[in-house]
């Protein structure tokens, strides 16, 4: 085919799911009535576009939301304000096939089920009960991410720990779905295994147009996989852009501290990375204006009001 027909037949990423405006908060405690004394606001307004065919890095401290978000997503944690729109028109939380694929692959695997049974159980759950039809998709998706089909009536503890997150990528797999989230999907495998996985999820994207939302501390695997990267900060998204744009010129004070900060094996930390805070504030009395206003070293009179994402970064310094 030559490069003038490439181009017209050109698959152009569209959006297949947007988020407007999402908060969370959970109750902490309650007093004799069973009112709520106080809330932890876990997201914050979260305005974010998926698109088809994408990996869309989640970056951001412990306790920032990027677990809470996943949650909102598979449905789990419904949103106390916001929408979620999908593309095939369905609204709100759990309306569309999400799956995912989490950290530790020992934990996540029912050990009283065998592996075509595991593979299967987004499909047992939606009603399929068919034997048969199950052991086939079963044993094609086990085929298409390296697990031989007569292993299919083993356990998980038979199993490596790549062996187990391959079992846990076809059960991803197996109910073709809409988003897969894969939440620090080789943080608990060996150096050597990580690159194998990595390199299956990507064979895996260009093979199925397979769309990911990587949740990861690991800025190698978020530069490695990423499409585009969203910065979270205390239940916002302070920035988005190009992987390529974020990890290597990040605009938000918050990313550069984010990212400097991470060791690196013969490069020692300047004094001022050292000193810098690094605990999140709490969630319960969010911080007026802009939330990373008192952790700023180029904080002005313009950051006591509340800062929109605009032009990708939620700072009125660097827009």
């Amino acid at each position: 085919m030559n490069s003038a027909v490439s181009e017209s037949v050109a698959v152009v990423p569209h959006e297949i799911l947007q988020l407007t405006d999402v908060r969370v908060r959970f109750p902490v405690s309650n007093d004799w009535l069973g009112r709520p004394r106080g809330y932890a606001h876990a997201l914050n307004g979260i305005d974010l576009q998926v698109r088809a065919g994408e990996t869309l890095g989640i970056v951001g401290e412990s306790g920032c939301g990027k677990s809470t978000l996943a949650q909102v997503l598979m449905g789990l944690v419904a949103p106390s304000s916001g929408a979620l729109s999908w593309a095939n028109g369905n609204k709100g939380q759990g309306s569309s096939n999400v799956q995912i694929v989490f950290q530790d692959p020992q934990s996540s695997l029912n050990p009283r089920l065998p592996i075509w049974r595991i593979i299967t159980e987004p499909l047992y759950a939606r009603g399929m009960r068919s034997r048969e039809q199950m052991r086939d998709i079963a044993s094609k998706v086990a085929a298409q991410v390296g697990i031989r089909p007569e292993y299919l009536d083993r356990f998980a503890h038979q199993f490596s720990g790549g062996q187990r997150q391959r079992i846990a990528i076809a059960r991803a797999l197996s109910s073709d779905p809409d988003i897969i989230v894969l939440d620090e999907p080789t943080s608990a495998l060996d150096i050597s295994v990580q690159a194998q996985i990595l390199n299956l999820l990507a064979e895996l994207q260009r093979a199925r147009n397979l769309t990911y939302i990587l949740i990861s501390h690991n800025v190698s695997v978020v530069r490695h996989m990423s499409d585009r990267v969203a910065v979270m900060y205390l239940g916002q998204i302070v920035e988005l852009g190009s992987a390529a744009q974020v990890l290597d010129q990040p605009r938000h004070p918050y990313t550069r501290l984010l990212f400097e900060a991470v060791p690196r094996l013969g490069v020692p930390l300047r004094a001022e990375q050292v000193a810098a805070p690094t605990e999140l504030p709490g969630n319960r009395n969010l911080p007026q204006g802009c939330f990373f206003r008192e952790r700023c070293s180029l904080s002005t009179d313009g950051c006591q009001q509340p800062q929109a994402l605009e032009t990708g970064v939620r700072c009125h310094v660097q827009q």
